[in-house]
């Protein structure tokens, strides 16, 4: 048996949030040979949304690690210290960030995340909030903002606060940041100190037995240490040099059928 771990956003579908055909189809055919195939995403598991789950996998590795999943049971579900993130929600609401907290349970945004995220689109116009209510279809504005079931926190990125949220609280949490557009990074984001994709795939590996070989699909910074860990590190096209620097293999771009090419090259299919 082998087992794939595979990132979602600009992996597995477009910056469209289009999955193309054969990804579909190469994940099934995949499975159908008694291969296992994982979601394995910086999304928390309130946004793995049902027409990826239709798909078909075996499970899921959530929030960069702090959440896994597998064939409907929760393994692992891991969340923020509250204290941790109280002080991250004042320190965001003083200094006017737009930001929402991300749990097993919902994402959860503060009232001045959208006009915060209209930088990614350029200008804050009627469609470019339709575009981002697209995106993120599933997002809650009026829950509470004091929780304990909160995985990791994502904030729209302003360059200055990034380096100001690195310096206070770097030394307890990770701070890093991500892309939702492929193009550079548009938000930061708080998590847990020493929890990231390869720590759940490690804890995944110990509970599955008969694996012969382990994949890893992904485009950005995130996945780059699930890359080097696996047996098979595969860079989609649309990767950044310094992270096809360091897979095994590099595959077409996610929109050009890059996952089910990889999939056929490898033999998984």
């Amino acid at each position: 048996m082998e087992v794939v771990f595979l990132d979602i956003d600009g992996t597995l579908v477009d910056y469209s949030m289009a999955v193309p055909a054969s990804a579909v189809q190469a994940i099934r055919r995949a499975r159908e040979r008694g291969h296992q195939v994982y979601l394995t995403t910086g999304r928390s598991r309130a946004e793995v949304y049902p027409d990826l789950w239709e798909i078909g996998f075996d499970g899921l590795i959530g929030g960069n690690g702090m959440y896994i999943e597998r064939r409907g049971e929760v393994l692992v579900n891991r969340s923020m210290a509250r204290a941790d993130v109280v002080e991250t929600v004042a320190w965001m609401q003083e200094r006017g960030l737009g930001f929402y907290l991300e749990s097993k349970n919902g994402l959860f945004g503060n009232d001045r995340l959208v006009e915060r995220a209209m930088f990614i689109f350029g200008e804050d116009t009627p469609a470019n909030r339709a575009e981002f209510a697209h995106l993120m279809p599933e997002l809650i504005y009026d829950g509470s903002l004091d929780r304990d079931d909160v995985a990791k926190i994502s904030f729209a990125l302003n360059p200055d606060h990034y380096a100001e949220a690195l310096e206070t609280f770097g030394e307890r949490l990770k701070v890093t940041t991500w892309s939702g557009t492929g193009k550079g990074p548009e938000f930061g984001e708080f998590a847990i100190l020493g929890v990231d994709k390869v720590h759940a795939v490690i804890d995944l590996l110990s509970r599955l037995d008969g694996v012969e070989r382990t994949f890893a699909f992904g485009d950005a910074a995130s996945d780059r240490a699930m890359i080097e860990f696996c047996d098979v590190g595969v860079a989609m096209g649309n990767s950044p040099d310094e992270l096809k620097a360091v897979a095994d293999h590099v595959t077409a771009h996610v929109a050009e059928d890059g996952l089910a090419k990889a999939f056929e090259e490898f033999g998984l299919i």
